[in-house]
């Protein structure tokens, strides 16, 4: 069998549909691409197919991970082709390597988030900003499948930037544009404030909807409109606050291995 990792984004209209449509969206374009998938065992086979987390219902993803197996070597690029001519708009497939060594979901300790805030001035949201960092814990309470729970939205905060809407948002390391998806984001009259944030993977994991609760519970942040969140980048965490690429090591092992084109 062969593993293959993808990175894909989420945006659009696509970002307001539930993680298990997506999935059922996915492999249907897998079937319809005609990609050689392994199957697991049992009455009732299904495609081998592993989501490396997800993204909340309304939030939309530049970078997003899930492994396929496959029964025969498929080039990494024809893969990615294949797959985008199927896929509904809305997701597409950006990188697609060839599985190393290592569990995917073990390098994903922190994401890069942007939150638009319409109706929020950049000054007053760099205030609420430097409240909120100057803390050593701020708990917030969130429902979850077990019930309300309390969750420390600033130990898990390790940076955070304020922009002004019409500034542009500063690159990250691995030249991911923020503004490659501008119209998943609010407009609204006259500048407002965004949000840049890099949060660490923790159990539960840190949403920006947290990170809002945490500037409201410490200065009273309340937006007039609708924030709209876009996770910009997951990876390793770097000793600087940086994201290194995730899947760097598959590159560097092999990228475009041998093998039969998938049939459409």
């Amino acid at each position: 069998m062969q593993k293959v990792r993808l990175r894909y984004a989420k945006h659009g209209k696509l970002r307001f549909t539930s993680h298990r449509d997506v999935a059922r969206a996915f492999e249907r374009a897998l079937r319809r691409a005609g990609v050689p998938m392994a199957h697991s065992q049992g009455f009732s086979p299904h495609p081998k197919v592993s989501w490396a987390g997800a993204v909340p219902t309304g939030v939309a993803s530049e970078s997003e991970y899930v492994e396929v197996q496959l029964t025969e070597e498929v080039s990494a690029e024809l893969l990615t082709s294949e797959i985008n001519a199927v896929l509904p708009a809305g997701m597409e497939i950006r990188d697609a390597v060839v599985a190393g060594p290592g569990a995917l979901a073990d390098r994903l300790q922190a994401s890069r988030w942007r939150t638009d805030l319409p109706g929020v001035g950049a000054a007053e949201l760099r205030a609420a900003v430097d409240r909120l960092m100057a803390e050593e814990s701020v708990l917030v309470e969130r429902t979850t499948k077990d019930g309300r729970r309390a969750i420390d939205a600033r130990a898990a905060l390790v940076s955070a930037e304020v922009f002004e809407s019409d500034h542009p948002v500063a690159d990250s390391d691995r030249n991911v544009s923020p503004t490659a998806r501008v119209d998943d984001w609010p407009t609204a009259r006259g500048p407002y404030g965004i949000l840049v944030t890099v949060v660490r993977q923790t159990t539960p994991v840190v949403r920006p909807d947290d990170v809002l609760s945490a500037l409201r519970a410490v200065a009273g942040l309340a937006p007039t409109a609708a924030a709209s969140a876009t996770r910009l980048e997951q990876g390793p965490l770097g000793d600087g606050g940086g994201i290194a690429d995730p899947l760097a090591q598959d590159s560097c092992a092999d990228r475009s291995p041998a093998g039969e084109p998938a049939a459409r």
